[in-house]
């Protein structure tokens, strides 16, 4: 139904504007007495075999919705009723900002695949976290980073400020160094910035009762040194593990049009299938598996799932699969995992 009727519908307008719309729908459908109950009996699936224990958290099933999505932790609650294992909220900054001029999200239909160039848009972290308040048990991970204005120089402080503000809201946390839509962020990827930055991190984190597990989101766009600086990096500053991937800067192979397809932003979807899976590879073989990865970049199908975790991710999230394959996917993926013992 959402492939023959919804998506060709939702298609034809604004995906920004669609993003809003959809959220004020589930919004609203929630509110209707036994649709949520609905919504569970169709998307959901309930078995032990299924739970992961990960970085010391118990996870229902390992199909978690990537940050991006609900950047503001507006919709976590109706959104794990589709059958999410965990959802990411995020990427939240310490101030509120709007983000980067629209139009700012693309469609690349011919390639199964979004460019997004967004910049952080968000509300602020303790806009999100009036909500987070009101979670109803669903895990959720929080994913930082810094305001446009901060410059790398004082990165660290945005940082901290946001991990403080969410620590007693959110189960893990995700350092976001790879975005490609916030100007010279990617160059806190570079060895000595990032493990002063991940260290500082793990130093005020150490001062909790009970810490929380911190993970690194990295770009697909790194070349091998960089992804053996990553392994080094994690063992340094014994952070919990990474996110492979966030978007690319790559445009190679796209059949969509010139004119989108070279469209300024972050590219996902099914041109980053096979590139993330490469990622998660190569982390996991020339790191002896040291540390959990997620796996996260063009999943469209259990197939897609089950390959990043074959390449030794331990749990995986949907964004663009989502979007373009309909809540249906998640049911889907986990079906196959219990069928092939995984």
């Amino acid at each position: 139904m959402y492939k023959a009727i919804i998506r060709p519908i939702l298609f034809k307008y604004d995906p920004e504007k669609v993003h809003h719309f959809t959220f004020r729908m589930i919004k609203i459908m929630a509110k209707i007495p036994f649709v949520p109950g609905i919504f569970k009996s169709i998307y959901q699936i309930n078995n032990p075999n299924l739970e992961r224990e990960v970085f010391g958290l118990k996870f229902k099933n390992p199909v978690g919705l990537a940050a991006g999505f609900d950047k503001d932790a507006k919709l976590f609650n109706e959104l794990s009723d589709f059958g999410f294992g965990f959802v990411e909220i995020g990427t939240l900054t310490p101030k509120p900002q709007e983000g980067n001029p629209k139009k700012r999200l693309f469609r690349l239909k011919n390639d199964a695949a979004i460019i997004n160039r967004m910049g952080f848009n968000n509300g602020g972290v303790e806009d999100a976290v009036r909500r987070l308040k009101k979670n109803k048990g669903v895990l959720i991970g929080g994913n930082i980073g810094k305001n446009k204005l901060t410059s790398n120089d004082n990165a660290e402080e945005d940082y901290k400020i946001c991990f403080d503000a969410l620590f007693a809201y959110v189960d893990y946390f995700v350092v976001n160094v790879s975005s490609p839509n916030t100007p010279n962020l990617r160059a806190l990827q570079d060895k000595e910035p990032l493990t002063a930055l991940l260290n500082s991190l793990q130093s005020t984190n150490q001062e909790k009762a009970l810490p929380k597990p911190i993970l690194l989101k990295i770009a697909p766009d790194l070349t091998e040194e960089q992804l053996f600086d990553i392994i080094d990096i994690i063992k340094e500053t014994k952070i919990a593990g990474v996110i492979a991937t966030n978007t690319t800067i790559s445009r190679k192979g796209l059949r969509s049009n010139l004119a989108l397809a070279n469209e300024k932003g972050g590219l996902s979807g099914k041109p980053l299938t096979d590139r993330s899976t490469e990622v998660i590879r190569f982390l996991s073989e020339k790191s002896g598996k040291a540390f959990p990865i997620i796996g996260v970049g063009g999943i469209h199908s259990p197939h897609d799932a089950i390959e990043k975790i074959e390449a030794g991710a331990s749990l995986v999230q949907l964004y663009t699969g989502f979007i373009y394959e309909g809540p249906g996917l998640i049911k889907q993926i986990n079906k196959e995992l219990l069928k092939k013992g995984l």
